[in-house]
């Protein structure tokens, strides 16, 4: 009781301070001061990981509340923090597949700054609760759906490389799918309040993901042609699950993504190691 008044009390605070900065201003320095310990992480070894990963999560969670402080009710506590964290997560971790140099980090760098602009940029549209028929909500849409195929792929590859048993591929896989469907089927109604359609839908293309995963752990593949199968199957299958709950699912919507889905099937049977 004590914990949640002194939450209350800080909120407050942190709220009277925050909003007399331009909403804008607050993106681009949450943005900067993100990369910023990105780019610092990067001079570590990953055996640093148990410091650096929970140490970016509290603070992308701190910026993005800091980015979104006004209008943050019920379930965006956490599907308007979903995609920031992922995103810096899955951008730690990946750098360590590359090697550490100089010629690699300033891209890397680069590419995370203005993705995690754009990714919170989107947040801020969503938490907003903008019209759907408008331009800007149809441009975050895009946006996300883009970071999430990026952050499912990244994180696909992650899981594969380190060459661990099946199941726990199948269960990171599955996890990180959950999240990330739920995350989208949220945005069809941006709804203050937990959807259990929404939950049924994610844990149905989290669990197709994980029986994939189990399967292809026990077949010849490189990482990033597990990776670019298990994308393209988030992609297609949220993609015609999310039109659907919009209701604009048609014959030529499902064609595109099952198009999508075997074009990607065709390569990654080629590249098995026979």
């Amino acid at each position: 009781m004590i914990f949640k008044k002194y939450l209350q009390i800080l909120d407050k605070s942190i709220k009277k301070r925050a909003i007399k900065i331009e909403k804008r201003l607050r993106l681009v320095i949450s943005s900067f001061f993100l990369s910023l310990l990105i780019f610092f992480s990067t001079f570590f070894y990953f055996d640093k990981a148990p410091i650096f990963i929970p140490l970016l999560l509290i603070t992308t969670y701190f910026f993005t509340y800091f980015s979104l402080i006004e209008k943050i009710e019920k379930i965006g506590w956490l599907n308007l923090f979903l995609m920031p964290i992922m995103l810096t997560i899955s951008f730690y971790v990946f750098y360590f597949l590359f090697p550490g140099r100089w010629l690699t980090r300033l891209p890397f760098i680069i590419i995370y700054s203005i993705s995690i602009y754009a990714v919170l940029l989107c947040s801020n549209i969503f938490s907003v609760g903008i019209e759907k028929s408008l331009q800007l909500y149809r441009a975050a849409f895009s946006i996300n759906f883009f970071y999430q195929t990026l952050i499912s792929f990244l994180f696909f590859n992650i899981v594969f490389s380190l060459k661990e048993y099946f199941y726990i591929n199948m269960i990171l896989s599955g996890v990180i799918t959950f999240f990330l469907s739920f995350q989208l089927f949220w945005t069809v109604k941006l709804d203050k309040n937990l959807d259990k359609k929404n939950l049924l839908f994610a844990f149905l293309i989290s669990l197709i993901i994980a029986q994939l995963s189990a399967l292809l752990s026990f077949i010849p593949l490189r990482s990033t042609s597990i990776a670019l199968f298990l994308t393209a199957t988030f992609y297609s299958l949220s993609g015609i699950i999310y039109n659907y709950l919009d209701k604009k699912l048609f014959k030529e919507t499902i064609r595109e993504y099952v198009f999508v889905w075997i074009f990607v099937l065709i390569i990654t049977f080629f590249s098995i190691s026979w």
